[in-house]
């Protein structure tokens, strides 16, 4: 069946009943806030949010649309006191990569053509969504880039992150943490039941508090087992990881397995690919190449699997089981992912965030494949992930 209003409305509500994705068990070793005072003092005395400060929830409609974004939604003197460079790079980086994958993607498909869409905010920041539809290979795809200055308030960025990874530090206790965040996301969901839905999202925060990161990944949800496209996919995040950092994608591959688990039916929503968070512990132009690296690897991870199989043949059941699988994509998204959360929670462009559900999915009463099929061999490696 398609994805209802309803089951939207329903799904949204428990998005914000049960807030922010959980939190792992240990903190992770490697990103963090920069290091600072922990004394009472410090954290009694600590920075208020400015009276200009903009509200913990932008609001639905502060979203103006634009002809045409302007050369730059990030503005010296916007937001936070902070490393106005970084950001200015790192949302060049976002607007070159949204080109050039929207881009290679138009080709691949041969037929659809992306549609941009542009907005500004009163306070600063706005954003440009580009969105396929009903193309030839691609049932949807997008391309979102966004630039935000925020607050939220100190709980829910707490929630948000790594236990033991302290957002608001520098802030006075119980005041809102103004922010600043660019990011670039995407989700692509080609038609044929053999291309595997891919998803990423690099990103970097400031808050007012002088705490900065970067996050990011990128991961694949396949319908269907071929081993050589999940060697090729891993390993091009791997070879770019070994060159930053020997223990990357270990670590990066684990996080991702960890992250994109639907807890409800004790399964992953695909076959991961790397994710990270709270990166800070480098000098930041480093860990800016780092991530470059692997935004700008997207189409050569992933255009080689949907060239070599948007023109397999296949039948009405496979087709279903490929939206079976949508629907646990859906579930995934509305009720744990992070990003998701974040928009709803801080007044985001609702057509941006919602972008990542397909258009179809379609959910069984107690489907279970039978014992030895290739969905029963799939749904095994979604319980118990493999190293590729």
């Amino acid at each position: 069946m398609r994805l209802s209003t309803g089951i939207l409305a329903l799904l949204s509500s428990a998005v914000l009943a049960s807030g922010f994705a959980p939190v792992r068990p240990t903190a992770f070793a490697r990103g963090g806030s920069l290091p600072m005072s922990t004394t009472e003092e410090t954290k009694t005395e600590g920075k208020k949010a400015g009276k200009d400060a903009p509200p913990t929830h932008l609001g639905w409609d502060s979203h103006n649309p634009v002809e045409k974004a302007p050369d730059s939604l990030v503005r010296e003197g916007d937001g936070p006191d902070g490393n106005y460079p970084m950001r200015s790079k790192f949302e060049k980086m976002c607007r070159d990569a949204q080109i050039a994958i929207t881009k290679a993607i138009e080709e691949i498909d041969g037929e659809g053509k992306f549609k941009e869409d542009c907005w500004t905010r009163a306070n600063g920041g706005g954003g440009m969504s580009r969105v396929l539809s009903g193309g030839k290979v691609f049932e949807k795809a997008g391309v979102n880039l966004s630039v935000v200055y925020g607050s939220m308030p100190q709980e829910a960025l707490q929630a948000a992150t790594e236990r033991g990874v302290d957002r608001s530090k520098g802030m006075a206790p119980g005041e809102r943490v103004p922010f600043f965040a660019c990011g670039l996301s995407s989700v692509m969901h080609p038609k044929n039941p053999f291309c595997p839905t891919m998803h990423f999202n690099y990103r970097y925060f400031e808050t007012d508090g002088g705490v900065w990161w970067f996050g990011g990944g990128t991961d694949i949800t396949p319908s269907y087992i071929d081993e050589d496209d999940m060697k090729h996919f891993h390993g091009t995040y791997k070879e770019i990881c070994d060159k930053h950092d020997p223990e990357y994608y270990k670590e990066f591959k684990a996080w991702a397995d960890r992250y994109f688990v639907i807890q409800h039916r004790n399964e992953t929503r695909g076959f991961g690919g790397i994710f990270f968070d709270d990166q800070n512990d480098r000098d930041p132009d480093t860990i800016f190449e780092f991530s470059k690296e692997c935004l700008n690897s997207v189409v050569k991870a992933y255009g080689p699997i949907i060239e070599k199989h948007k023109d397999d043949e296949f039948t009405q059941e496979q087709k279903e089981w490929q939206l079976m699988r949508r629907g646990r994509y859906v579930e995934f998204n509305l009720v744990y992912d992070r990003g998701t959360v974040f928009g709803l929670k801080t007044g985001g462009r609702i057509e941006s965030i919602l972008m990542s559900l397909p258009e179809t999915a379609r959910w069984e009463y107690n489907n279970v494949p039978e014992p030895g099929t290739p969905e029963a061999e799939f749904l095994e490696v979604c319980k118990h992930p493999r190293d590729w």
